[in-house]
């Protein structure tokens, strides 16, 4: 019985008819008819509310609900959700359903409405944007049934609790199929050809014939055989390909929700997966006052699968970027030219002009692709019409940032080093297309 009431409501409309009545009883004592009507009443709204209570508590578990969840949230992008309910009532019941999503969404009145038929089978979908990793718990979904009548309600909690864990945007790998790489990759109309840093890796020790290059010759073998010997390589056709993250409190800036740390793991995971449909090595690592989450470049199966779980648990320390240190890890352990892509960010001359020393030594070993944001909040600022002088004002300051954006870009060149200057939503897409670029014409 107490397990009964904990699980009864009395509606609105219950509520609604019963001060309908009082005040009808109100009336009575200036018109005794009225109130023999209100006791009339009294006892109807009594006997079809305790029949509700009956028929909805006669069946132990009168709705069955299950509800269906990806195997883990990608970040930033839509998720779809199914609630599969049934009615196993004989009669056509009213539900209000209350979903307890993670506290994340900060929604706790993320509720449906739904009628179902006596024995109908039903499915609804839902859609979730996560705007930040982590594990995301979802709780009980709250159903609440109630008959024709409306009168009261039975409460049921459906659906297991369950966490998932929200990795970076997997969903957009499908945005980026090989077709649409290898359509981009053709477009400039060349042949592919290595211009720059030929990379060598070993085959095997053969006998010395006229034309050989001598630099190549084996002295250790040489002396064993007593004829000339030389190592014979052939070109290594997978290059390496690092995506570089800066973690430090540059990239905290938020932009539709999103930080452009997000916006640069769910590009870093993006690219990878080209680079490895590409038939070149994916690798990474991610840097603030240390270097973190290093994983090798290679090309082998589960290479997607380590560059995903160590983007899945980086996180910023909200420090000052040392771009020195990741100049002397990759000095130290990247002994092949690679294309290194680095995702950070400069507002200004004077916060590039603190890194580019490193930035010029990485470009003399390696191709370096610097990939920084367009304040798309400035650019919204600047060409919104001024109504007055403090706006006139604010249009020339952001456009004095976006000028020193250009700057950055023009200063990069100027050294050799390539750069891609994106709106952080685009960042993916022309991310890409500047790797297929460089590609075609053979800088690495």
């Amino acid at each position: 019985m107490i397990k009964l009431f904990r699980t009864l409501f009395l509606t609105n409309r219950f509520f609604y008819a019963l001060g309908s009545i009082a005040t009808l009883f109100v009336v009575g004592f200036f018109a005794p008819f009225v109130f023999t009507v209100a006791q009339v009443l009294l006892l109807m709204l009594a006997i079809l509310t305790l029949i509700e209570i009956v028929v909805l508590n006669g069946q132990k578990n009168g709705v069955e609900l299950l509800r269906i969840l990806p195997e883990r949230l990608s970040n930033g992008d839509e998720n779809k959700i199914s609630l599969q309910l049934k009615n196993k009532y004989s009669f056509d019941v009213f539900l209000n359903m209350i979903e307890e999503l993670p506290y994340q969404f900060q929604k706790r009145d993320f509720y449906f409405t739904q009628t179902l038929t006596k024995q109908e089978d039903k499915t609804l979908h839902y859609f979730l944007t996560p705007k930040e990793r982590g594990v995301y718990t979802f709780g009980k979904v709250n159903v609440y049934t109630s008959s024709k009548l409306k009168l009261t309600s039975r409460k049921y909690q459906l659906a297991e609790e369950k966490e998932l864990k929200c990795y970076p945007s997997f969903l957009q790998l499908n945005e980026f199929d090989v077709n649409i790489a290898n359509k981009s990759s053709l477009s400039y109309g060349t042949k592919k050809v290595r211009r720059i840093g030929n990379s060598l890796e070993f085959e095997q020790i053969k006998e010395y014939i006229s034309g050989d290059d001598i630099r190549t010759l084996n002295w250790k073998a040489t002396a064993k055989r007593g004829q000339l010997m030389v190592n014979q390589y052939v070109e290594e056709k997978s290059q390496s390909v690092y995506a570089i993250i800066d973690k430090g409190r540059a990239m905290q800036m938020t932009f539709e929700g999103v930080t452009l740390l997000d916006y640069a793991i769910n590009a870093s995971l993006a690219i990878s997966k080209i680079v490895l449909k590409k038939q070149d090595k994916a690798g990474m690592l991610t840097f603030s006052k240390n270097i973190e989450d290093w994983v090798v470049a290679e090309r082998r199966n589960s290479q997607m699968t380590l560059i995903s779980e160590a983007l899945h648990y980086v996180k910023t320390d909200f420090s000052e970027s040392d771009f020195s240190a990741l100049y002397s890890n990759i000095k130290r352990k990247i002994t092949h030219r690679s294309l290194l892509i680095l995702f950070s960010n400069f507002e200004t001359m004077d916060g590039l002009q603190r890194q580019l020393p490193y930035l010029r030594a990485l470009a003399k070993n390696h191709l370096v692709l610097v990939v920084f944001f367009k304040n798309t909040e400035l650019d919204i600022l600047m060409h919104k019409k001024a109504n007055n002088i403090q706006e006139v004002y604010d249009t020339i300051i952001a456009e004095k940032f976006m000028y020193e954006k250009k700057r950055i870009v023009n200063e990069l060149a100027k050294y050799g080093i390539a750069s891609v200057l994106t709106e952080p939503k685009n960042l993916t897409g022309n991310t890409i297309e500047k790797y297929l670029n460089l590609k075609a014409r053979g800088l690495f």
